[in-house]
């Protein structure tokens, strides 16, 4: 045995359910592997692995060891001919059970306005904050109560169009998904009878109301503080005014979308709030009716926090109105969609920004009708042409994951999930397993199988990020950061100061550094918790 592990295989840190796909990537001249069960060391598998491939991401010469035949439970290790061994992992029925309650607990401990308490916060626990009212932006002398909601990310800021992408991504697993949610988390709310995640996301949309201008139906951008705060102030600490930035249409359409599903969702458990959320989204349409010229955002030139800009608002309406129609079933909202469908933007795509795929999911799920047939067809062609576009991607990958070089951007581990997300909702329509097992490489490579050998998921995983760019883990007296965070990632733009410094020359799927300055690289978001959460949820049933 050699004394100083030279090199690790890369694998999913948490492990591999008993009947999926398991494999590790090795970067080594292997050409031979075997499993060793951890502690007794004895050889439970041998293999070969496949011909070696250049992997343009990370710059690196890769081959796979693929040892799916496994199906005994326990943790092993794998070691190559060279005597280079991987981390410790799991083979279990559901390795990720702990996993998805983190990344689901991971928004608890966001919560704005509240006490954390230590009977389910932990050590992580901290007062309550930014409960004062906010100032709304131009019209000196109104203050409105904006308390509750997520922290977006390692800022304090509340972004109307982030938390409706991040509620989507929720409300959306838990349709989908609903037997991957049967354990509580626990949170306060805790009943037995709704679901955790039901109650953790009405903590966001209670927050959401409060965006809502009650004179007009349009929606505040988002409510911040007018500057960010120092990178060591806790949430209790950020004591500067509040400020609801003006209203947008890219978030009065969103919200128009968010609350429509949720009317949905909500109302087998609570049919007033299921009306109330219904009600809301159909004023916040009628501003949108009212104001067809009305754009994106653009920051205050008082305002330097997070904008959330963005320049194309028809996805948005898109998806406001399919999620209207779909809830229902009303012609108006069904025209309309059938308007914004023949503009040119993204149908596919599942971002804060270009949202485009949760207006064509939410109609297709609806279903198809004699009326609606081709438009109906189309979408569906074009959802599964960009699974097998990101599947032929993932062919080509070393990793096999359906990122390419120039997808290693700020928050390449959200490109990841939506991508996986987008693989694994493209089965209900054309189920081939080719693209659970595409979806499973991402969630491997998220937890480890990377060229990086790094777990993006704080508190989970032997090799994890440690040093998050979020202001609650850098300045509580912890050492271990908040748990079930999912860092952004890799990002060959070396967009921050620390990565410019520290990273020049590095392949893109290395562009990354677990430092907490780094907030182009290593930041949190509930946008990038959200679609881990849905793909995890795939593979927690």
């Amino acid at each position: 045995m050699m004394d100083e592990i030279k090199y690790e295989a890369a694998v999913n840190q948490i492990g591999y359910p008993i009947n999926g796909q398991k494999t590790a990537i090795l970067t080594e001249k292997s050409s031979e592997f075997h499993i060793e069960e951890e502690g007794t060391k004895k050889i439970v598998y041998r293999g070969r692995t496949s011909q070696p491939t250049f992997d343009q991401s990370s710059g690196s010469e890769v081959r796979t060891a693929d040892f799916s035949e496994l199906a005994k439970p326990g943790t092993y290790v794998v070691v190559d001919d060279e005597g280079n061994r991987s981390t410790p992992f799991a083979l279990e029925e559901r390795p990720y059970n702990e996993l998805h309650k983190g990344l689901l607990k991971a928004f608890y401990y966001l919560r704005c306005g509240e006490t954390l308490d230590e009977k389910y916060a932990g050590e992580w626990r901290h007062e309550s904050c930014h409960t004062k009212r906010g100032a709304v932006h131009g019209e000196e002398g109104l203050y409105l109560d904006g308390n509750g909601g997520w922290h977006d990310a390692g800022d304090y800021g509340k972004y109307v169009v982030a938390g409706a992408k991040a509620v989507a991504d929720l409300l959306l697993a838990f349709e989908m998904y609903p037997n991957a949610f049967g354990e509580s988390i626990p949170l306060p709310e805790s009943d037995q009878v709704m679901p955790d995640v039901l109650h953790e996301c009405k903590v966001e949309l209670d927050f959401l109301f409060k965006m809502q201008d009650k004179r007009s139906g349009g929606v505040y951008h988002k409510l911040t503080t007018r500057h960010f705060p120092g990178l060591s102030v806790m949430p209790e600490e950020d004591l500067a005014e509040l400020v609801f930035s003006p209203i947008s249409a890219a978030a009065t359409a969103s919200y128009a979308a968010i609350m429509a599903f949720a009317s949905r969702i909500y109302r087998s458990y609570d049919p007033s709030y299921a009306d109330r959320c219904l009600r809301s989204a159909e004023y916040a349409w009628e501003w949108l009716v009212k104001h067809p010229e009305a754009g994106g955002f653009k920051n205050p030139p008082d305002i330097t926090t997070g904008e959330y800009g963005d320049d194309c608002v028809y996805d948005e309406k898109y998806w406001a109105a399919a999620e209207l129609y779909h809830t229902t079933s009303l012609e108006k909202y069904h025209s309309a969609f059938q308007q914004y469908a023949k503009e040119s933007f993204p149908k596919c795509e599942l971002g804060w920004a270009d949202v485009g795929g949760y207006g064509t999911i939410s109609y297709l799920r609806k279903g198809k009708t004699e009326e609606n047939q081709a438009l109906y067809t189309s979408l569906q062609q074009e959802l599964i042409s960009e699974a097998e576009r990101l599947l032929h991607i993932c062919d080509n990958d070393g990793y096999g994951i359906s990122l390419e070089e120039k997808d290693y951007i700020w928050g390449s581990n959200m490109v990841l999930m939506n991508r996986a997300m987008l693989l694994l909702i493209a089965m209900k329509w054309s189920p081939k397993p080719e693209y659970g097992k595409a979806a499973a490489q991402h969630l491997h490579y998220l937890l480890g199988q990377n060229t990086l050998h790094l777990s993006y998921v704080t508190g989970f995983g032997t090799h994890s990020v440690m040093n998050p760019h979020h202001r609650p883990s850098v300045g509580d007296d912890v050492d271990a950061p908040v748990p079930g965070m999912v860092a952004g990632g890799p990002n060959r733009n070396l967009n921050d100061e620390i990565m410019e410094r520290t990273l020049k020359g590095k392949p893109a799927a290395a562009s990354f550094i677990d430092h907490e300055d780094s907030y182009a690289g290593n930041e949190i978001t509930i946008y990038w918790n959200s679609p881990a959460v849905f793909v995890v949820s795939y593979f927690n049933q």
